[in-house]
């Protein structure tokens, strides 16, 4: 088996659902030309699955009710700094 390493371009919005072949191992989230990128470490022939990104920024509320369950990924910046955003996938409750 192969994998190879894909880049999906993220929103700066609190929720979106990427497709990802099953088994997707997430590495990282940094920014490509001002354009938040996730790398995965994927096996192209898995059939696709959704995975859950959240993005919250610096201050914001982040929620954690009762069997929420998140895990960090990283953190990115935008405008020189002056913006600063940390991506968690959403795993379920």
């Amino acid at each position: 088996m192969n994998k190879t390493i894909w880049k999906f371009e993220l929103e700066t919005t609190d929720n979106q659902t990427l497709k990802m072949p099953v088994g997707a191992e997430i590495l990282t989230v940094q920014t490509q030309n001002e354009i938040p990128c996730l790398w995965a470490l994927v096996d192209p022939n898995q059939e696709k699955e959704d995975r859950f990104i959240e993005i919250f920024g610096t201050g914001n509320p982040v929620g954690y009710d009762m069997g929420v369950d998140r895990k960090y990924i990283s953190t990115y910046q935008l405008h020189g700094g002056s913006l600063v955003f940390h991506v968690f996938e959403y795993t379920g409750v």
